[in-house]
């Protein structure tokens, strides 16, 4: 082969260009393939081409085999000195693997095992749905008017105190925020105040004595201010645990008495719809298997309503008390500080063993405060 990279001599050699354009050609010439009758058929288009037509004819003869059968669709490539032939390897590579499997058992799909599926979990499944399809039905029943409900009136009336009663107690607890976030503000101003005022009776002799007052005047506001915060912090901690966390436990196990009350009545209208049917022997059966539901509803429905009864008994005990302690602290604490009495101040802090935290302390971590 021509090298194209090589640069054009000058026009003096002509003849050796030409001596070396002849060299190359008979190069190219040898190497190419030979064009014979068969080749020409190839050419040609015709189909019926012959085995030496595929075979290239430049190997040695020491590779070539005797008796030598080429598959149809074999096309020869040359890779460094050795020829391949690509449509075997692909027919040989086409080949599956696994061997078939006797009286077409290989296509068949796999039956699903439900062995290990465990046949409580649909029972489960089951008594959950039917569930909620009665207390569903009996729900709608009870708002359409086409059913009747249990009701205890009196403690009926004593759940809906109790609802009236976490509304008032929340919106007390939002305003004691309120009051409590706005006068944290005052107290940081005053400091600043204090601050301002002592830096300027350092710069200004002829007022000295004015900015001193009011500097220490400011300062005595703001620490009785941050005792004042420590009272009110304790106040809305106090009526937030009251309201949030004492009162909704009472109202989790009132809901769950609401629930057990819907179910006894489901099973309850199932059980005398049973008893006014038809006496043959499918319909008892039906009513005994409904009657040992609806006794197993009606245990859970009067220990869920003694659980509330009992609830709302201590939840009332227990307001009094906290509640007593809470406003006695906010209002001599509320009085103590506008009145400027310091010492009285003071004194209702001891008095409800409450521990203030410097200005500049850290906020103690989760251990420290669970030990």
């Amino acid at each position: 082969m021509t090298d194209v990279s090589r640069p054009v001599p000058a026009a003096n050699g002509a003849n050796d260009d030409d001596d070396t354009f002849e060299q190359d050609l008979k190069d190219m010439l040898k190497d190419g393939p030979i064009l014979d009758n068969n080749s020409s058929g190839i050419q040609d288009g015709n189909p019926h081409e012959t085995e030496s037509a595929r075979i290239p004819t430049n190997l040695p003869k020491s590779t070539i085999p005797r008796s030598y059968t080429v598959p149809p669709g074999t096309i020869w490539s040359r890779s460094t000195d050795n020829w391949t032939a690509k449509g075997q390897q692909q027919a040989t590579t086409n080949v599956p693997l696994t061997s078939p499997q006797r009286n077409g058992e290989g296509n068949r799909p796999k039956k699903p095992d439900f062995s290990g599926f465990n046949a409580s979990k649909l029972e489960g499944i089951k008594n959950w749905s039917m569930n909620t399809y009665k207390c569903t039905r009996q729900l709608i029943s009870e708002r359409l008017g086409k059913a009747s409900r249990t009701v205890d009136l009196e403690l009926e009336s004593q759940i809906e105190v109790l609802r009236d009663t976490q509304r008032k107690y929340a919106n007390i607890l939002r305003l004691a925020r309120a009051l409590t976030s706005h006068f944290y503000h005052v107290v940081q101003t005053q400091r600043l105040l204090g601050d301002a005022f002592s830096d300027l009776a350092q710069k200004s002799p002829e007022l000295q004595e004015e900015f001193c007052y009011n500097a220490d005047t400011q300062r005595s506001l703001c620490k009785n201010g941050e005792t004042l915060l420590g009272a009110m912090n304790f106040f809305t901690s106090g009526v937030n645990t009251l309201c949030n966390k004492t009162m909704e436990d009472t109202l989790t196990t009132i809901k769950s008495y609401e629930t057990a009350r819907i179910e006894y009545d489901a099973y309850r209208a199932d059980l005398e719809a049973l008893q006014l049917g038809p006496k043959d022997p499918t319909t008892q059966a039906r009513a005994a298997e409904a009657n040992v539901q609806f006794q197993k509803h009606k245990e859970k429905f009067d220990r869920l309503r003694g659980d509330v009864s009992i609830k709302l008994k201590f939840l009332e005990e227990n307001k009094v008390k906290v509640m007593h302690k809470q406003l006695l602290l906010f209002h001599n604490a509320i009085a103590a500080y506008f009145s400027g009495n310091e010492a009285e101040l003071e004194a209702v802090m001891k008095r409800f063993s409450i521990k203030l935290q410097p200005p500049n302390a850290s906020t103690p971590s989760w251990l420290e405060q669970h030990e």
